[in-house]
């Protein structure tokens, strides 16, 4: 007989934490398959509640996003270029300028790990990052500390692709035809 009363609200939460550090879960659908297949009577709104109420988010591992614990993120290094230096050997990033601001455009679906990368990163000097979809805009006080951060990201990049060119920057523009 399914359960369906409040006093299995924890043991259902329990297991949703459970199937999460187990397996790679994408949606609340999915979710709600894998709860009726342990004997738990539940629907899309019960799932949603449970998963802000246990406040999982959605990462991504692998090539897709799933739900994780916040209790896994937290047992993370804090502070490690490994994750940035695997983004920026694995995908193409191009970094241009606005001002105090650098645009590090890469494929779609990249920017909030990147942002993510960058903000557990060795590197300080930026003011913050914000992740669109495939750009991320790092913010900077002044033209020295900008300077500087660009430096260090070059040579991580270097870094990981063993001494190859570091980040691309502004692609070369056409020249305008004069009067």
């Amino acid at each position: 007989m399914p359960r369906t009363t409040r006093a299995t609200k924890r043991e259902r939460q329990q297991t949703m934490q459970e199937l999460v550090a187990r397996q790679p879960i994408a949606s609340q659908d999915e979710f709600a398959r894998l709860l009726g297949e342990r004997g738990f009577d539940v629907t899309q709104a019960t799932v949603s509640r449970d998963i802000a109420e246990q406040r999982l988010v959605k990462v991504v591992r692998a090539d897709r996003h799933v739900y994780a614990s916040p209790d896994d993120l937290a047992s993370q290094p804090q502070e490690s270029d490994a994750a940035l230096e695997r983004m920026l050997s694995d995908l193409p990033i191009v970094v241009r300028r606005s001002g105090l601001t650098l645009l590090l455009v890469s494929t779609p679906g990249t920017a909030s790990v990147i942002a993510e990368a960058i903000d557990h990163s060795s590197l300080h000097e930026q003011e913050g990052t914000l992740a669109g979809d495939n750009t991320v805009l790092v913010l900077f006080a002044d033209d020295e500390r900008l300077e500087r951060w660009r430096d260090r990201i070059e040579a991580i990049r270097s870094r990981a692709l063993g001494g190859l060119p570091a980040v691309v920057r502004d692609p070369p523009r056409p020249p305008v035809a004069g009067p």
